[in-house]
């Protein structure tokens, strides 16, 4: 079964916010893992912090569902997709990576540019895939946050629990 990785992010109601798409998901795919939650700056605007985390799951289902669960996933929490690309919101759901698939479908590139460019991304997916080959760079999640410029973008781990009513 293809490995599905998800980024999630969060800087308005964060908690509540993070905590329901993780229970959707789980709800959807059955078993998930979910790394450590970290925040970090708003990046391309001024705006309040954002919780991330990466969740990981192994499905049958394809791609293109995929891509219309979450968007209506992030629609049902409150995503106004009317507002800037570099704004604040309830929630961000990006697909990662998908099994082995690479370069455009089903209107996004895979694997995700932001991998390899936020730290918000990379540290979380480095965290629950460590030796996994990024497949354009060639080198393992945890070899890429090794070598990632940590002081460009602040980033701390926080306590959380997803599963936290």
């Amino acid at each position: 079964m293809p490995l599905l990785s998800l980024s999630l992010g969060s800087n308005i109601d964060p908690a509540e916010n993070i905590r329901r798409a993780a229970r959707a998901l789980q709800q959807e795919f059955g078993e998930i893992t979910c790394s450590a939650v970290f925040e970090s700056e708003a990046i391309g605007f001024d705006g309040d912090n954002f919780l991330n985390l990466v969740v990981i799951t192994e499905t049958q289902v394809d791609l293109q569902p995929i891509v219309l669960f979450l968007k209506q996933l992030e629609d049902q929490l409150g995503r106004d997709r009317t507002q800037p690309r570099f704004s604040g919101r309830p929630i961000d759901i990006d697909i990662l990576s998908f099994g082995d698939e690479t370069g455009h479908d089903c209107g996004i590139e895979l694997p995700r540019a932001e991998i390899t460019r936020n730290a918000f991304v990379l540290k979380p997916l480095a965290e629950l895939l460590p030796d996994v080959v990024h497949k354009e760079t060639g080198r393992t999640h945890a070899a890429l946050w090794e070598a990632f410029d940590k002081a460009g973008q602040r980033l701390w781990r926080v306590d959380f629990d997803w599963q936290d009513t």
